[in-house]
């Protein structure tokens, strides 16, 4: 759920924890949860999600709890992808587990040769069989295994083989399926092979056994082995003269097994590589290579092996910066685990899971290509399965959205599961107590207020049975989104799957704020049924498209769209397709419905930019947006200022041609430019020109993306000599706006040094995104209006007088209260990931909070923070707004945000707290009644005049 870029749908996306969202939270040393969901996927097994604001990072981390307790038939299987990597969701959807099972949850699995077999590096064993040993390096068959009573351990994996050759001789098995053939001795391949390619087994002969007998002897072949058939290699020596002896009809036997240092052999194991937690104590990687922030997949298991905990831990983004090896191993322990392995991270992180009664499981989170990384194995949990008798239904919100506004429309789904939040049959059957739904399940609104929705199962034939009950391909979404729960699981939030690629995601504003949903209850007449709150907001007063502008690089490139309105509150939510019509050319475009509450767009030429409107049917609402196809060429850099590039290893050079950039290849070496060169929006690559010495030196672009988050777009090896344009993409994740703060070079085999010329961003041609069109709110009004209230204080100018009791300067240092109005500074001198300045303000914030809560003479709470453009980053902003909003639902107190020695005067409103920025010129006049009536706005704004 790359976190949407709309400051509403962060609101959708920082979920309420437990505790009241206002409360002070974590200890010195430890940061704050921002948000917490909890969904139960079995009998046995849930998944928590949770974000959490460190010192020096944001956090989002998802694990899935499971009980292997052969009383809830959970366990943990080998997944393997049939043949070379392909992406979790794919394998997860090929894995049949069995009669009378299906599959809850996966994750990925082992590290792997990624740059050659594809195969894993680690041992794996399934269903009591071995399917290949470790590779010689790192790792050393570390391993995760569980029993034939489900029960997991950590442990050292090795191989226990022979090969006899004709005349009784026994020879040690060195190698089984290993991504990595030893150096010395036998090595066997077998249909079980888990890479695409076998490796490259050497010069010596190879041997075709099947049914115990040489078929045939020759060059090593780099297929699979058929199905029936083994494969037997060897190096060395004496090993390739046995093998060389070998003729068809001989007889051969392989025998392999796992073997374990100690205990029982697994029925199940996985590799891994690094112990992050050995009989309690989590361990220290610092100083080992492996151990920097990163995304990370981890496995994690209690002293008696009964508990299970899968965790993975997005990373290398804005809104979630990974973690080091170490501090995984800490996060472990805080987890409950007595042991835990380290699985592969990085790009490779993947988390699936079902929901109730569906057959497809959902990708939890977001993995740091954009997209699940193709991988070589995983583990998958799976569980007893029905059919059995309905027990619920799971109501699903068009986007997980559980607002909209009057006269519009929200489409809901009803998926029935029995007691084992297995699929059921059913034909759901709809009611409200308030608005429209038809047997269609679109709920139509009439006035605000909240609304129940419920589904019970209706009279005729029953429901069709979903699709692949026993797995099912992922799709995407879910990201940190609270989902179905089974009965008795506890709340949820109604939040629903983020991220159409391209754009905002559909699901920009659900309802953390309009309380938790119920997802499943007795009916009325005793039978199950499912509930689902919703909340209608006030009348539709604008609309706005997310993302604004849309580009596409090609003909046939897809990319999504929401619309999302807003009330005269600020409370937003996204509108659906049937409630818009939607103008454009669609001779260039084919825009079409999503399914998830927004649309796709899509280019049907290869080069064109235009817009489109929607307009609301109801009220005549509209919003635009840019879009463009294609690509047009913007220069960043063309060197003619080279002598003005500095760092260590830089110096001007001859270019292509003209004036150009040198860069020695080394750890140290780098150019910075003499200016921010900022790069384009929407660019979807960078290239660069570089002149190469064949050294294997790598070139390197080095970005810092919104709110200084680093990204580093490395080049191919320079293997050539002369001139060659290097195209570097930018990955979809990057988060906008980027600027070059670097160019670099990583040694190559030798020592290097390359030439760099003409530094150019690839961009589509979209032209600007539509103007905001807001009309003024109804806080801003005269010097008079703001007279007329009990009492006025000012921002900025003369010191109090002139009918202001007090004056705001941004220099306060500690919280006040006068006449009813807690005003709470906020340090802004420091960025928000900066030496826990957004952790410190956010403390200072929930302290403040629970204060006003508790005073009755407290009736508003105004938070001041001086202009510093940039320094709460855009979570922090967002959490900001969310833990006032809350503060305002909660209390029935009021809120207001008052930025001080802002560039001009702002006025508005997020979720119905007041925010306006004083500009630095001038006097900022407001009238205050923190005790106003409900309903009534508790401030009155006179901006400076001209």
């Amino acid at each position: 759920m790359s976190l949407r870029p709309l400051l509403p749908a962060l609101l959708s996306t920082l979920l309420l924890a437990p505790a009241p969202a206002y409360a002070a939270a974590g200890g010195p040393d430890d940061g704050i949860e921002t948000a917490r969901t909890t969904r139960q996927l079995a009998p046995g097994i849930r998944l928590e999600s949770y974000d959490r604001l460190e010192a020096d990072r944001w956090l989002r981390i998802d694990e899935l709890v499971a009980d292997l307790d052969p009383r809830t038939g959970v366990r943990a299987e080998y997944l393997g992808t049939g043949g070379g990597p392909v992406t979790l969701p794919e394998a997860a959807a090929r894995y049949r587990p069995g009669p009378g099972r299906r599959v809850i949850a996966a994750v990925n699995g082992d590290f792997f040769d990624i740059r050659a077999t594809g195969a894993p590096l680690g041992p794996g064993v399934g269903s009591g069989r071995l399917l290949h040993s470790a590779s010689p390096g790192p790792g050393g068959g570390a391993a995760v295994g569980f029993g034939p009573d489900g029960a997991g351990r950590l442990l050292r994996l090795g191989l226990d083989g022979t090969v006899t050759l004709p005349g009784g001789r026994v020879h040690p098995l060195a190698g089984y399926n290993a991504a990595k053939p030893p150096a010395e001795g036998f090595a066997v391949y077998t249909a079980d092979w888990g890479g695409k390619r076998l490796p490259a087994l050497g010069p010596g002969p190879a041997v075709e056994l099947r049914d115990g007998r040489v078929v045939s002897a020759g060059p090593a072949p780099v297929a699979r082995p058929a199905p029936g058939t083994t494969l037997l290699t060897a190096r060395g020596t004496g090993p390739a003269a046995a093998l060389a002896a070998l003729r068809p009809g001989d007889e051969v036997a392989v025998a392999a097994r796992p073997l374990p240092a100690s205990g029982p052999a697994p029925v199940t194991a996985l590799g891994g590589r690094g112990t992050l937690v050995a009989a309690g104590s989590p361990l220290n990687h610092d100083g080992e290579g492996n151990n920097t922030a990163a995304p990370r997949t981890a496995v994690g298991l209690s002293r008696d092996g009964r508990r299970l905990s899968l965790v993975t831990v997005d990373g290398r983004q804005r809104d979630s910066g990974g973690l080091t090896l170490t501090a995984l191993g800490a996060l472990m322990r805080r987890l409950g685990a007595y042991e835990a392995l380290n699985l592969d991270g990085g790009g490779s992180a993947t988390l699936l899971a079902a929901h109730p009664g569906a057959g497809a499981l959902t990708l939890e989170n977001s993995p740091s290509d954009g997209q699940p990384r193709p991988v070589p194995n995983g583990l998958v949990l799976t569980a007893p399965a029905g059919p059995g008798p309905l027990a619920g239904f799971d109501v699903e919100p068009a986007g997980g959205a559980t607002r909209l506004f009057p006269g519009l429309t929200r489409t809901l789904t009803a998926t029935p599961y029995d007691a084992t939040l297995a699929p059921a049959a059913a034909a759901p059957r709809w009611s409200t107590d308030r608005g429209r739904i038809g047997q269609d399940g679109v709920y139509r609104a009439d006035r605000p207020g909240p609304a129940v929705v419920r589904v019970a199962a209706g009279p005729g034939a029953p429901g069709k049975r979903p699709a692949g009950a026993s797995g099912g391909a992922a799709v995407p979404g879910g990201e940190h989104a609270a989902a179905a729960m089974g009965p008795g699981a506890g709340d949820g939030t109604g939040q629903g799957p983020a991220g159409a690629s391209g754009g905002a995601a559909p699901g920009v504003a659900g309802g953390p704020l309009a309380g938790p949903p119920v997802r499943a209850a007795a009916g009325a007449g005793g039978g199950p049924e499912g509930v689902l709150r919703l909340e209608v907001l006030g009348p539709l007063a604008g609309l706005r498209a997310g993302p604004g502008r849309i580009g596409l690089e090609r003909r046939g490139e897809s990319a999504g769209f929401v619309l999302t309105g807003y009330d005269a509150q600020g409370a937003t939510a996204p509108v659906e397709p049937r409630d818009l019509t939607l103008d454009y050319d669609r001779s260039r475009w084919r825009v079409t419905e999503d399914g998830r509450g927004g649309f796709t767009v899509t280019a049907l030429v290869p080069q064109a930019s235009g817009r489109l409107t929607a307009t609301v049917k109801t009220t005549g609402a509209t919003a635009g947006l840019a879009l463009g196809v294609g690509s047009v060429a913007a220069p960043l850099a063309g060197f003619e200022d080279a002598a003005a590039w500095t760092g260590p290893g830089a110096a001007p050079a001859e270019g292509h041609p003209g004036p150009g950039l040198a860069l020695e290849a080394r750890a140290d070496a780098a150019a910075a430019p003499p200016r921010p060169l900022p790069v384009p929006e929407l660019t979807r690559a960078l290239s660069l020109w570089v002149g190469g010495d064949g050294s294997g030196a790598r070139p390197a672009v080095e970005l810092a993306g919104a709110d200084g988050v680093p990204l580093t777009l490395r080049g191919p090896a320079v293997d050539w000599t002369g001139w060659r344009e290097v195209r570097l993409p930018v990955p979809a994740t990057a988060e906008q706006p980027l600027r070059v703060t670097r160019l670099s070079a990583a040694p190559g085999a030798r020592p290097g040094r390359l030439l760099l010329d003409t530094l150019t961003a690839t961009t589509p041609p979209t032209g600007p995104a539509a103007p905001g069109t807001a009309r003024p709110d109804p806080v801003v009004g005269t010097a008079a209006q703001a007279a007329a209230r009990p009492w006025r204080f000012a921002v900025g100018g003369a010191p109090a007088g002139g009918g202001a009791e007090l004056v705001l300067t941004g220099t306060e240092r500690a919280p006040f209260l006068h006449r009813g109005v807690r005003f709470v500074p906020l340090d802004t001198g420091r960025r928000t990931l900066d030496r826990g300045a957004g952790l410190a303000r956010m403390r200072a914030l929930g302290q403040a909070l629970e204060a006003a809560a508790r005073e009755p003479g407290t009736a508003a709470l105004a938070v001041v923070l001086p202009y510093a453009p940039d320094t709460l980053d855009r979570k922090e902003t967002a959490l900001l707004a969310l833990r006032l909003a809350e503060f305002r639902r909660t209390t029935g107190k009021k809120a207001a945000v008052l930025t001080v020695g802002a560039p001009r005067f702002t006025a508005g409103r997020q979720e119905g707290v007041l925010t306006v920025a004083a500009p630095r010129t001038g006097r900022t006049l407001f009238g205050a009644d923190a005790f106003a009536a409900p309903g009534r706005d508790w401030l009155s704004v006179a901006p400076p005049q001209p």
